[in-house]
Order: C-alpha cells, then sequence, then structure tokens
C-alpha cells in the first residue's frame, strides 16, 4: 500500500501535468483573424451587453473579436459587468461585490435593453467562454479598481486560471495594467498581453507600449491626431497589435482600418459590419 505522502506526492504531479497541457494545447496555434471588427461589450447596441445573447448574436454576425469586462460577486465568482454596480444593466441596485452569485444571477440584465430580453442572466466567465468558438479573439478588459476589493491580482490569477483549464489562452488578450498583468503571467505566461496603462498624451501611451513589448494596444480618442500614423507605424514596427477605441461609423471604422488599426472596436455590430467591405464576417469554427 501506498503511503500518505507518495499520494500525495503522486497527486501534486497529475495536477502540474494536466495544467502544463492545458497550457501548452491553448497555445497551439489557431487560425485568427488577422484584424476586423470588435464586438465591444458583446455588440451592447442591439443586445444586453455583456450577457450570452450579445456574444452570440456578435459570433452569428461575424465579428472578429469580442470584448467584455469582469467584476466579482461577494462569494468571489468572476462574472461580465462593465460597472461597479448593478444598477444601469440589470432591474437590481447595489454593488456587484455585495451580491452573492446566485442573488446576481436572480436579477434581469436583459429587460432594460428590450422586453424580448427578459430572464437574461449575469454570466460567468465559464458561461461566456462556453458560447465563444475556438477561432476568434477575447479581449478581455480587467479594470483594477474598488470592483475587486482592493484583490486584484488575485482575481487577475483567477481569469489567468479560467483560461487555461478551459483551453483558451491562445486566442486570449488580457487588458489590464501593471501588477495585474504579472499576475496573470505567473500562471498562463504565454498569455497575450493588451496594456491599458494610458497617459495623458496618447505618444507616450505609444511608447510605453513599445517598452514593455505588449502584444497589443488600445487606443482612443486619437481618430484625427496627425501623429496616428507615426504611432501605427511605430507599432508596426515592434509587433504591437492595435485595437481602437471606438466607432460605430462603418466610414471611421474602414478609414481606421486602412491606416492600419487591426482591430475597431464597435457597438453596433451588424449596422458596422453590413455598412463596410473592408473585412468580411468571420466564420466560427
Amino acid at each position: 500500500m501506498k503511503s500518505p505522502s507518495i499520494v500525495c506526492w503522486l497527486r501534486r504531479v497529475v495536477s502540474a501535468l494536466l495544467l502544463v497541457s492545458a497550457g501548452v494545447w491553448a497555445a497551439e496555434p489557431v487560425a485568427l483573424p488577422v484584424n476586423g471588427l470588435c464586438a465591444h461589450r458583446g455588440g451592447g447596441a442591439t443586445h444586453p451587453e455583456n450577457t450570452v445573447p450579445a456574444l452570440r448574436e456578435a459570433v452569428r454576425l461575424g465579428a472578429h473579436m469580442v470584448e467584455f469586462d469582469l467584476a466579482v460577486t461577494s462569494d468571489g465568482v468572476l462574472v461580465l459587468m462593465h460597472d461597479a454596480t448593478v444598477d444601469r444593466t440589470t432591474d437590481g441596485k447595489g454593488r456587484v461585490l455585495d451580491f452573492t452569485l446566485a442573488a446576481l444571477q436572480r436579477l434581469d440584465a436583459g429587460v432594460k435593453t428590450h422586453s424580448r430580453f427578459a430572464g437574461t442572466r449575469v454570466p460567468t466567465l465559464e458561461e461566456a467562454l462556453a458560447v465563444l468558438p475556438a477561432n476568434l479573439w477575447i479581449n478581455i478588459d480587467f479594470k483594477a479598481d474598488a470592483r475587486f476589493a482592493g484583490a486584484s491580482s488575485q482575481y487577475a490569477r483567477r481569469v489567468a486560471e479560467v483560461l487555461v483549464s478551459t483551453g483558451r489562452v491562445g486566442q486570449s488578450l488580457f487588458a489590464a495594467r501593471g501588477s495585474d498583468v504579472a499576475a496573470a503571467r505567473s500562471v498562463a505566461p504565454a498569455l497575450r498581453i493588451c496594456n491599458m496603462d494610458r497617459k495623458p498624451d496618447p505618444a507616450d501611451y505609444v511608447r510605453g507600449a513599445i517598452e514593455q513589448r505588449s502584444d497589443f494596444i488600445q487606443l482612443r480618442d486619437c481618430a484625427r491626431d496627425a501623429r496616428l500614423p507615426a504611432w501605427i507605424a511605430a507599432l508596426k514596427s515592434a509587433g504591437v497589435r492595435i485595437n481602437y477605441f471606438y466607432t460605430n461609423d462603418p466610414k471611421e471604422a474602414v478609414r481606421l482600418l486602412d491606416a492600419g488599426v487591426d482591430f475597431v472596436l464597435v457597438d453596433a455590430v451588424e449596422a458596422v459590419m453590413s455598412h463596410q467591405n473592408r473585412v468580411k464576417p468571420w466564420i466560427p469554427r
């Protein structure tokens, strides 16, 4: 009979092998879009933002990337929510942090958008990932503020653990800052990072993303800046992919893509997709 110490050792070895194998599998090459449209909050112009119906619609419409936000419940579960409170998007009131998952999922997260979405629930991170195909980009916006009760690095690690366990590291980018980036990469070294350490002058933001060897940057409020072409050229030379937040104007989206932006965040996925011919709808697999 094996001694308890040997049994514990074997369990640790098996657990480590499973984690490593999940990470390797996630890092395997996947045919991901080169550029295109990113469904901001899943595409909140027509569907309740940060919900499963929105994500499914973004996939159906051929979005090349989906973006969503995270918060945490009082019992430590990562859920999709942009605001620190539930007031704007659900029929409830209060901080997300003050709800258990069970209480949060009793709220209606769809009826404020349209009666046909009545009964929509706030999804967990795992529930959101479950409806997304393996061949589009997943853009996880992780805001290190009060919504994580001062423990953002702990939850950044948790995000990475979920991505590893679900085999989603290879298609995901973690949009975060500073110590949260380090925490996530301590679990998933191959996880792509979207630098969110923005500066008052976008030139400093661009310079920082290049110096930090970020995988992505998310530019905003500079579409008409005369320096944008130079920033795009510098980022491309450094291998930093460019997201732009945001527009719902198809002509502006095309202009940004033609200028070298890789992914343009949009709320109105269907309207922008159907009124431009720069990129074709992505086929989920």
